[in-house]
């Protein structure tokens, strides 16, 4: 079933002589399960594209359809809620309050939503995070690859339809990298996610259902991954 899709989507910025399109006429769709992965140079239009799709960024012109819903009819308080809710970010930096420990990180969304939480759930996250040792320190006590754990966590909290990582290994070795990306992939199995990763890695993109080329703000390259 498809999740997210887009149409002639554009992004420009400027105007006149220094106007730059960023996007021009992307037109992708995305079934719910998925796990897609969009690459391409820096400066290709990648994190616009990822940004539009979470309603960070609102598109100069097109149609972003999530759920069978065009996110841009609604309004910044509607915007809010939607990305609160229904999408999950992972960002290359952890972003985590140094105040909050792991587990206090890992619940903001929800506390700044004034929802309850369903601690069962909660817990199978930190187990599948392997936090559960870590849950009351601080990101100040994490290593690197602990800290990505709990910003996943956060990510994952409301248990989103949508989970969009920009660049979320890029701070991390191969190790951790690899254990990141398997993470990300038991979840999608186990909740039925759909995963949209930008990466510039090629051995983490290979993992993927299907690579996405992105240049010069068009797509040039979509192509399903061999089982």
């Amino acid at each position: 079933m498809e999740m997210l899709k887009t149409i002639d989507l554009c992004k420009s910025y400027g105007s006149g002589a220094t106007k730059v399109d960023a996007l021009k006429n992307v037109n992708i769709s995305i079934d719910e399960g998925e796990f897609v992965a969009i690459v391409g140079a820096s400066g290709s239009g990648k994190s616009t594209l990822l940004h539009l799709l979470g309603g960070v960024d609102r598109p100069t012109s097109g149609k972003v359809i999530v759920d069978g819903m065009d996110i841009y009819n609604l309004n910044e308080k509607q915007l809010a809620i939607f990305r609160r809710r229904k999408v999950g970010f992972i960002f290359q930096f952890y972003n985590l309050i140094p105040v909050l420990t792991a587990e206090e990180n890992i619940l903001l969304p929800l506390l700044l939503d004034n929802k309850r939480v369903d601690r069962k759930y909660l817990n199978e996250l930190m187990d599948i995070l392997g936090l559960k040792n870590r849950k009351n320190h601080l990101p100040s006590e994490l290593s690197g690859g602990q800290q990505q754990r709990v910003s996943i966590g956060r990510a994952l909290a409301y248990n989103p339809s949508i989970i969009l990582a920009d660049e979320p290994t890029g701070n991390l070795d191969s190790k951790n990298s690899r254990e990141i990306i398997d993470l990300l992939k038991i979840s999608v199995q186990r909740y039925h996610q759909t995963l949209i990763i930008i990466t510039h890695d090629l051995d983490i993109a290979s993992q993927a259902d299907r690579i996405i080329t992105i240049e010069d703000g068009m797509i040039v390259g979509d192509e399903v991954m061999a089982v």
